[in-house]
């Protein structure tokens, strides 16, 4: 379908919402209230460091909300100001953080319930109101929603449309997306609704897989195994990777995506030459800015001598998860928490390794003085990340 036309088309509608109610000034006051913290504003002020007792605390000079994110929760609670009394929905969360969620949840904002991993759109009227969250919503959501006659309000990350526009382009041009992300994640389900063809591609292990198909053929039901649920309807490997642009799901790790970018490049200019190269590749710069602060915050500050690193963010968050592997390939004992409801009793922490269930770790603050690293995802508000310094200070006090 013409996606392009129908988001447009959307758009104009009276329905369809995306620059909030009027009520600025009043939502940041309360949001200022709930999630920022006057210890975090002393720390940033005190050049990221403050020492208390045997305790040092080093904390990444860009971390939590981003701007994306801060804006899509202030459209959630403007939507409840201005619509007192109407049903309102969510189709998933706003963001990956649980206190955020649960705030929503105690604001009588619905999210739309799965079942299977499929949502169940059921129980939505059309005098309802509908918050896309900041990830964005697949186009079938999309029509579905505007079919029913609901009032649509769309936090989506101009980030995130940013990849779809790209995508479109790849789509115009008959060329295959190429998306770096992971094929279950709601961002990335988002934008491959508005590819025509596509591959998504978890890591560089993945690309190269893909490059070596391209440059050396390969079967391509053993391909399609392997991506399962990661491609687009009908999707040939020996059609589908002539002409290739690619994308990314923008918390992914800068770095990965680059290489993969170039990989792909190189590949296809190998195998047609440099005059045919445009013919054959196409790509945008579509990584966020947010993302990319946080990460290159993280590569400075794993570079200081640090006891352990705190990584304090959502499970499902994938921008977290990306600071773990960065605390993870520089060998430093670190520790992944949503909240600082996971840390006690005692000298313990409950903290899920990557690629891993939650698990215990006692006693987890080593003895002695320590320097304690701490970073949070852009779902994370400053008061989540102050009540986890504040926990650990406790501990090392007794």
């Amino acid at each position: 379908m013409d996606t392009k036309t129908f988001k447009r088309s959307l758009q104009q509608s009276e329905n369809y919402h995306r620059r909030g109610f009027g009520h600025t000034q009043e939502v940041m006051g309360v949001m200022n209230t709930e999630y920022q913290s006057s210890l975090i504003q002393e720390i940033r002020h005190n050049h990221y460091r403050l020492q208390r007792g045997n305790v040092t605390i080093r904390l990444a000079e860009a971390f939590g909300f981003c701007w994306g994110v801060e804006r899509a929760v202030a459209m959630a609670y403007e939507t409840r100001q201005h619509f007192p009394t109407q049903k309102l929905w969510i189709t998933n969360e706003i963001i990956h953080n649980p206190s955020v969620n649960q705030r929503l949840r105690e604001m009588e904002v619905n999210f739309i319930p799965v079942e299977q991993d499929i949502k169940d759109f059921s129980q939505v009227e059309s005098q309802d109101v509908v918050i896309l969250p900041a990830f964005g919503a697949s186009v079938a959501e999309m029509q579905l929603l505007n079919g029913k006659g609901c009032t649509i309000v769309d936090t989506t990350c101009p980030w995130v449309s940013k990849v779809w526009n790209s995508v479109e382009k790849h789509k115009k041009k008959d060329y295959t997306s190429i998306i770096h992300g992971k094929y279950n994640h709601e961002e990335t389900i988002a934008t491959s609704s508005f590819a025509g063809a596509y591959l998504i591609v978890l890591n560089l292990a993945q690309a190269q897989y893909v490059c070596d198909y391209i440059s050396q053929g390969g079967n391509a039901q053993e391909f399609l195994e392997k991506f399962k649920n990661a491609y687009s309807e009908g999707f040939d490997p020996d059609r589908d990777l002539v002409r290739l642009g690619v994308a990314n799901q923008t918390t992914m790790l800068k770095s990965e995506t680059e290489e993969i970018g170039k990989l792909f490049e190189k590949t296809l200019l190998k195998k047609y030459g440099p005059t045919l190269l445009n013919d054959h590749f196409m790509s945008f710069n579509t990584i966020c800015d947010a993302t990319q602060e946080r990460q290159d915050a993280m590569f400075n500050l794993v570079e200081d001598d640090l006891s352990l690193m705190v990584v304090i963010g959502g499970y499902n968050s994938s921008n977290t998860t990306h600071l773990q592997e960065i605390a993870i390939e520089h060998q430093i004992p670190s520790y992944h928490i949503d909240s600082a409801g996971r840390i006690g009793p005692g000298n313990q922490v409950e903290h899920k390794p990557l690629g891993k269930d939650l698990e215990i770790a006692q006693p987890w603050l080593p003895d002695g003085a320590i320097v304690v690293g701490v970073t949070s995802g852009a779902s994370t508000p400053d008061k989540v990340v102050e009540e986890v310094i504040e926990k650990i200070f406790a501990i090392k006090s007794v």
